[in-house]
């Protein structure tokens, strides 16, 4: 049976609540879902916990959530471009559980893989983890992190089937493999959707098993936050 929907809209506008937990790949504004966060912010949901690696920047990807104020709660290993990010958690208007890249990873991963909780020595003896169990192995302490698992995820890839099998291209294969999995239910954007077995198996990233709802991403303008160049190199005439 085709996966794919006509609007993200109407998909999401079904499956979101409330306080919900969020998971949402891509990094910074490289291989965000951006149809599918627009339409969490069109769906008017609040009071969401969003699972990301960051929220984007001001005014751009998971930024535009931030700023019509339906994000409670963070979990993010790195959010230093976004301003009212910033502002907010400052201000104490939103809550921040930061987590160690790599471990961010881990614990999607994990959440997708059925296993609730594993152990790391990342963030041993800092405030990453205070309040959480540790363990000893083989001479060297390590933290218990839980797993993440999420209601729904939000994904971005760059070629699917209508069986939700997924491709993803350069820097989007960063968190959306991971992301794909922890979802209770995942609803992923693709730029280009094409009939059942059209996909080389052996490229597919994520399995269609993963995937419930699939929607055509639009054409638009991929967004860089910061880009830096080398000034050009003029060469003298011989």
């Amino acid at each position: 049976m085709s996966k794919l929907k006509s609007n993200a809209g109407a998909v999401l506008q079904e499956l979101l609540q409330d306080g919900m937990t969020l998971a949402v790949g891509g990094f910074g504004l490289s291989g965000i879902p951006a149809d599918l966060i627009e339409a969490v912010r069109d769906s008017g949901v609040r009071e969401l916990t969003v699972v990301s690696n960051n929220m984007g920047v001001d005014g751009k990807g998971l930024g535009i959530l931030i700023e019509a104020g339906q994000v409670r709660k963070v979990i993010a290993s790195y959010v230093g471009e976004n301003k009212l990010f910033a502002e907010q958690y400052l201000a104490g208007k939103l809550d921040v559980e930061f987590t160690p890249q790599g471990t961010l990873a881990e614990r999607l991963r994990a959440g997708g893989a059925g296993i609730p909780a594993f152990y790391t020595r990342t963030g041993v003896g800092t405030l990453v983890s205070e309040g959480k169990p540790l363990a000893e192995f083989d001479g060297e302490t390590f933290v218990q992190e839980r797993a993440i698992r999420a209601d729904v995820a939000l994904v971005h890839a760059h070629t699917a089937d209508t069986d939700g099998n997924l491709i993803y291209r350069y820097t989007a294969r960063n968190f959306n493999p991971v992301v794909a999995t922890a979802g209770a239910v995942t609803v992923a954007e693709a730029e280009v959707i094409l009939p059942p077995g059209a996909l080389d198996p052996n490229h597919i990233i994520t399995p269609g098993v993963y995937v419930q709802h699939l929607v055509q991403a639009s054409g638009r303008v991929k967004d860089i936050e910061q880009r830096t160049v080398r000034p050009r190199t003029v060469l003298a005439s011989a």
